[in-house]
């Protein structure tokens, strides 16, 4: 019987309640774009670390996790390597660059990423080969750079590095290509640490050695369950170091948080103002149909079956609401441009999805109220 009186007042008022789903389809995209965007700025600036094969990372003392202000001295990775319960502990070196592709293309800035073979901190590679030598002048590039400059395995690009006063420029053959690993929103791109720091951008181009002074190191772990234990030898072992683990690090990084928390709050606020809007909506729409309740309860129809009839309605709305608004935003990520950080994961739209058909009864509760409120012969003007 709720289903019946449902359906057939929204089939009887099909443009009404087609308008009102435009206007919850419209809240859907806005909530439903803010999420992928938050995800999208996220997963820009922490992917490299996010996908990092280790559990810990060591700063130098002081730095509060920052990667671009951590200064650690190679002899620290070999002291780090001996305390109990590290497997391996590599060096990571950051720095930028830009490629320089054939004219008429514009340069790439990407993030230039030193690290020692066979240690944590180089990723695999999807297609091609990984970096077997130190002194090597090969690189594995992000696939974002191979797509966006078409390039492959075994070509050569050019980086330019600005050594003293002046731009350096280098060549680099390409052994292989790793998937997403976008550091501070730009693509990665992986060669040997010796190669790294004698490449990376400097004060003196003559400043480099085969030992250089990194900026954090990755450990890996013997028991990936004593995380606290080593949290706390590594720096009674080892001095000047802080360590913390792969989410605090990149959760530290500059304007990160207050980056997710303002996106957060616009989300919080497209909430209040959906569940206001649906609330309004369905009161004036209860209140317009306040005979035909009456008339209802007047031949016996128990308040039960009136508030299932309203909360299904409001639900079948919704439905039908957020569901034109997903398609609306399928069709906007498609025509987005690559440079748009818009990434969806199914955590993310779950999230999402659920909290958006969770507004409507939330909204409608005042109107089911009315309506269970109403008597018969007020109603009918007795």
């Amino acid at each position: 019987m709720s289903i019946y009186l449902s359906l057939k007042e929204v089939w009887r008022n099909k443009g009404r309640f087609f308008l009102f789903s435009m206007v919850i389809a419209l809240i859907a995209v806005l909530v439903l774009f803010t999420a992928g965007l938050g995800e999208g700025l996220a997963s820009a600036n922490k992917e490299y670390l996010e996908k990092l094969d280790a559990t810990l990372l060591v700063f130098q003392e002081g730095t509060d996790y920052s990667t671009i202000e951590s200064r650690l001295d190679y002899q620290k990775v070999k002291r780090v390597q001996r305390v109990d319960g590290v497997a391996a502990a590599g060096p990571i070196g950051f720095s930028n660059l830009e490629i320089v592709l054939d004219e008429g293309l514009d340069s790439v800035d990407v993030s230039f990423i030193g690290v020692e073979v066979g240690k944590p901190g180089l990723p695999a590679p999807i297609i091609g080969e990984t970096i077997r030598s130190r002194q090597s002048k090969v690189v594995m590039i992000d696939q974002r750079i191979a797509e966006t400059a078409n390039i492959g395995i075994g070509d050569y690009i050019t980086v330019k590095s600005t050594q003293g006063t002046d731009d350096k420029f280098y060549d680099l053959r390409v052994t292989g290509i790793s998937d997403g690993q976008q550091y501070f929103f730009q693509p990665s791109i992986f060669v040997s640490l010796a190669i790294w720091d004698k490449y990376r951008p400097k004060a003196d181009a003559n400043i480099y050695s085969s030992r250089p002074v990194t900026n954090v190191i990755a450990v890996q772990l013997e028991d990936p369950n004593a995380v606290e234990n080593i949290t706390q030898l590594i720096p009674a072992m080892v001095k000047d170091v802080e360590v913390s683990d792969i989410k605090t690090a990149y959760e530290s990084a500059p304007g990160y948080s207050a980056q997710q928390n303002t996106l957060n709050t616009m989300k919080a606020f497209t909430f209040l103002i959906g569940v206001l809007v649906i609330g309004g909506f369905f009161q004036i729409q209860t209140l317009q149909k306040v005979p035909q309740i009456g008339m209802l309860k007047a031949i016996g129809t128990p308040n039960p079956v009136v508030a299932v009839a309203s909360i299904l309605q409001i639900i079948f709305v919704t439905i039908f609401g957020v569901a034109l608004g997903g398609l609306a935003v399928l069709g906007l990520v498609l025509g987005m441009p690559s440079s748009v950080p818009i990434l969806f994961t199914g955590t993310s739209v779950l999230i999402a999805v659920g909290s958006l058909l969770l507004i409507g009864p939330l909204g409608g509760l005042v109107s089911i109220r009315v309506a269970l409120k109403v008597e018969p012969l007020t109603a009918l003007g007795m």
